[in-house]
């Protein structure tokens, strides 16, 4: 089942694993919605600009990638994409934006997403 994926934190370098887990979502038919700050594209789509808020429709997942100390500003924006659950990623985990987001029914989860790909979980 295709899960409409934003991928916060979105970045052209391959050395990172927000670049790692647009390539393994992808992979596993998933569409990405990469917002960051870096400029560029990440396997033919262009990254939305985290700082213009952009508006998106139909996401199930959110997959952060941006540290808590990096998230104040954009929680409203989070929780504005509605989405069905969010992903902390390792170095991600915000127990303010989980309890906003719980708060709006949204499920959030403290895992990985590359090893949930992995592993047949997400």
């Amino acid at each position: 089942m295709n899960k409409k994926t934003a991928i916060l934190g979105a970045t052209p370098n391959p050395a990172r694993y927000a670049y790692l887990a647009a390539e393994r979502l992808k992979s596993k038919n998933h569409d990405i919605v990469p917002i960051g700050i870096k400029k560029g594209e990440v396997f033919g789509t262009e990254i939305l600009d985290l700082r213009e808020k952009p508006h998106v429709d139909g996401i199930d997942t959110v997959t952060m990638y941006i540290g808590p100390q990096n998230q104040g500003e954009w929680e409203d924006y989070i929780l504005s994409l509605n989405p069905k659950r969010i992903i902390f990623n390792p170095g991600s985990e915000n127990p303010s934006l989980v309890r906003k987001a719980s708060e709006k029914g949204i499920e959030t989860i403290n895992a990985c997403t590359l090893v949930m790909l992995g592993n047949g979980l997400y």
